[in-house]
């Protein structure tokens, strides 16, 4: 029977997926074959060698030691897109809170309580101060097509505003995704230059972080408003701040607050909202645990961050499944071994990511109970399941 930790409260419709005659889930399995993890922080945490692999309902892997999981074997997977909609939401609020100054405008509506039948009067006396633009035909910069990008991205479009889109590494399934009236930016500069809304949906990497600094800043437009639903330090709020004193910048609207923000002028802070919907821990629960079953039942990876994608029909009798380090004349070593073991190899498949590889045999015949361990003593091989 399979053992899953779960470190987290985790949505019970991802838990349904898993047969209770295969599997057992709790908050105090003491040698899990997988775990599920939310928000909980893993980096203190000892691995067991039992730890075959570890669905994140989320889409950020931050909480998770990703270099120490790959040294181990230890599939670390996340749910993309899961989320989308419910940041998306967010995202389309935040453009609206960043224009029309609601935030400010209900705390200042909070001060006339106690004025009584005055109270008419000196709203429309004061409701001037908070005026803002319509962004209807304003230009929006989505930088980050991934699956949130894209919904931000066609919905800003349904809405009216003009909207650049930029991801060097956009898919062609992505692709196929867009509206068609989404401007294709070549660069970053581009929607720096032109763009009166900015909204960051990329992931944190040392390439990105930082990706919004007084540099960057100096060259966008006056008044410029920025939305950050992504993760708060591809942002510099030092900078940040400073271009919103001097008038640079007009409005910045995040999900992820900090000391620093917290209190300033044109800054809407928000707690880390963007996912926090029923639908979406369901969607995110309900991906994680499919992936962790397709792993350990079939030996397949899908939405993995540390090892790559593989899916094959199963035939033969048994199916092998070898993580190890991406070498050269790895395939024919481990091949050798089935041979010699008088196992013949009905399919095989290989990918690498990286330093990594992972590679799925499915054998016929009589399986040699010493195989496995054949196979693991192979310089660079990291571990081996038969299923």
């Amino acid at each position: 029977m399979y053992q899953i930790l779960t470190l987290n409260k985790i949505s019970p419709s991802g838990l349904d997926h898993f047969d209770k005659t295969k599997y057992q889930y709790a908050d105090d399995i003491q040698n899990p074959d997988a775990v599920m993890v939310r928000s909980a922080s893993m980096h203190e945490m000892e691995l067991p060698a039992s730890l075959k692999a570890i669905a994140r309902a989320g889409a950020g892997v931050n909480n998770i030691p990703v270099d120490a999981c790959s040294e181990k074997g230890i599939v670390v997977f996340n749910t993309p897109g899961a989320n989308a909609n419910a940041v998306k939401e967010m995202v389309i609020a935040g453009l609206l809170l960043a224009s029309r100054r609601v935030v400010p405008a209900i705390e200042w509506a909070q001060t006339l309580k106690g004025q009584g039948d005055q109270v008419g009067k000196l709203v429309e006396k004061g409701k001037s101060q908070f005026a803002g633009p319509e962004i209807l035909g304003k230009k929006l910069g989505v930088v980050g097509l991934g699956a949130i990008g894209i919904l931000v991205a066609n919905a800003a479009a349904a809405l009216g505003m003009e909207v650049y889109g930029y991801d060097p590494y956009l898919s062609v399934d992505a692709a196929w995704g867009l509206t068609s009236s989404i401007k294709h930016a070549k660069s970053l500069s581009e929607i720096f230059d032109v763009c009166d809304y900015i909204t960051l949906h990329v992931p944190l990497t040392p390439e990105t972080k930082g990706t919004i600094n007084s540099e960057s800043l100096a060259t966008m437009k006056s008044g410029v408003r920025i939305l950050n639903f992504a993760r708060g330090d591809l942002i510099v709020d030092a900078d940040m701040i400073a271009a919103l004193e001097s008038g640079k910048a007009a409005a910045y609207v995040t999900d992820f607050p900090s000391d620093a923000l917290i209190g300033c002028k044109n800054v809407i802070a928000i707690p880390h909202l963007g996912a926090s919907t029923p639908e979406s821990e369901d969607n995110c629960a309900s991906m994680a645990a499919q992936e962790l079953i397709a792993y350990l039942e079939r030996g397949e990876i899908k939405n993995s961050v540390n090892f790559p994608n593989v899916e094959m029909s199963r035939s033969g009798d048994h199916r092998i499944c070898v993580i190890h380090r991406n070498m050269k004349a790895m395939l024919s070593q481990i091949a050798n071994e089935c041979s010699q073991a008088g196992n013949n190899i009905e399919n095989m498949l290989n990918k690498s990511k990286g330093d990594y590889a992972y590679t799925i045999l499915d054998v016929v015949g009589d399986m040699d109970a010493q195989l496995a361990d054949k196979i693991a003593q192979i310089d660079g091989v990291i571990n081996v399941r038969v299923i």
